[in-house]
């Protein structure tokens, strides 16, 4: 199988879906791997070392996309990539199709077959291609919150950690999964006081058990959310329902309320955000206002660190990749995790939480694939 990777175009995205000694294991694998001009050498990966790995190295993301049989991204593709879409060539990338109803109807109206990297399972249930960039995702929180909090940019000029004689930087969590375990420990670590909110009281056990008297934890409900919130320094939105639209735990009313100069990070915007002001913005234009608050809702947090989001997104996947260009599409049905992730096939829906979102007809992956024998 020819597999193409491309250079990513969403606003300083600087990762890449797989790095030079990624390629040479497909290609020790018996596939071709064909690789858009300068793809990775934003996060540290030079064309010389693609084609030291065996890679063709093309120079334009037409024809990658034209030759590849499987297509590997990092991020969705963008409404200049809808055209390249097509029904003959597997997409394996970051969907995140709850909360875009233009790329789910792009998908099939292409009848591409799509996979995405964030809805893959792992045998324990886990998400193994999701994991890695929520650990990224999380930490960065804690850092970009430590930035925003300075005077210079209008924060409420609270170290996070405080000196002697004064008060910590106070740090809401809402959300205990992955990315909200992470904002925490790196908050926790900078010196702030930390609570972490939940619903789940098994995993508030485990944090407690893990982090002991360091991170505070909390059921999550409207009020507790409400009230902390309020006295906040920063709070996290890091809240996910594998597949479907974030929840809006974080209301307006609760924003507006925060004190002058608090800061607002919704790490779960790609999946529509989890507080009811949310809106995509970028590391360009990465803030907007809210009463006295600043809201951060960058959607590609770990395009920022290009290198270590690589390196991580392609160590992760590269099982997953090899997997599906070994089998194709018929040999999706026979591996769990890459069943898991088929989200549109022939121009039907594969998901049942992306048709709840959209108001649209699904049908499962198995019985698609099926009909396929």
């Amino acid at each position: 199988m020819k597999i193409g990777i491309v250079r990513e175009i969403k606003n300083n995205e600087y990762r890449v879906a797989m790095h030079h000694a990624g390629v040479e294991e497909l290609i020790r694998s018996g596939h071709e791997v064909v690789v858009e001009k300068d793809a990775g050498v934003n996060a540290g990966f030079t064309n010389t070392d693609y084609e030291g790995a065996g890679a063709q190295i093309a120079d334009t993301a037409e024809s990658v996309w034209g030759e590849a049989d499987l297509l590997l991204k990092v991020k969705e593709p963008l409404e200049s990539e809808y055209g390249y879409l097509r029904e003959d060539q597997i997409l394996f990338t970051y969907l995140h199709l709850a909360a875009s109803r233009s790329l789910t109807q792009a998908l099939l109206a292409a009848k591409t077959p799509a996979l995405a990297y964030e809805m893959v399972k792992g045998s324990d249930g886990s998400l193994p291609l999701l994991a890695p960039m929520s650990i990224i995702a999380g930490r960065l929180s804690a850092q970009v919150a430590a930035h925003q909090l300075m005077s210079p940019f209008g924060g409420t000029g609270v170290l996070m950690g405080g000196a002697p004689g004064t008060a910590r930087a106070k740090v809401l969590v809402v959300g205990g999964g992955v990315v909200g375990e992470q904002a925490a420990i790196v908050a926790a670590g900078m010196g702030a006081s930390v609570t972490v909110l939940d619903i789940n009281s098994a995993r508030l056990a485990d944090l407690d058990r893990t982090h002991g008297t360091r991170i505070s934890t909390g059921f999550s409900n409207a009020q507790a959310i409400d009230t902390l919130a309020r006295e906040a320094d920063v709070v996290v939105g890091s809240v996910l329902l594998p597949g479907r639209a974030a929840p809006k735990l974080i209301k307006r009313e609760t924003i507006e309320a925060m004190r002058p100069g608090s800061i607002v990070i919704d790490v779960a915007i790609d999946q529509g955000g989890c507080t009811e002001v949310s809106r995509p913005t970028t590391h360009d234009d990465p803030t907007f206002r809210v009463g006295n608050a600043t809201v951060y809702c960058v959607a590609n947090m770990p395009g920022a660190v290009a290198r270590t989001a690589s390196v991580a997104l392609a160590g992760a996947s590269l099982p997953y990749v090899r997997a599906l260009a070994n089998g194709g599409i018929e040999g999706i049905a026979g591996h769990p995790g890459l069943l898991s992730g088929f989200s549109t096939f022939r121009g039907e829906l594969l998901h049942e939480e992306v048709a709840e979102a959209h108001g649209l007809p699904y049908r499962s992956a198995r019985d698609v694939l099926a009909h396929e024998r």
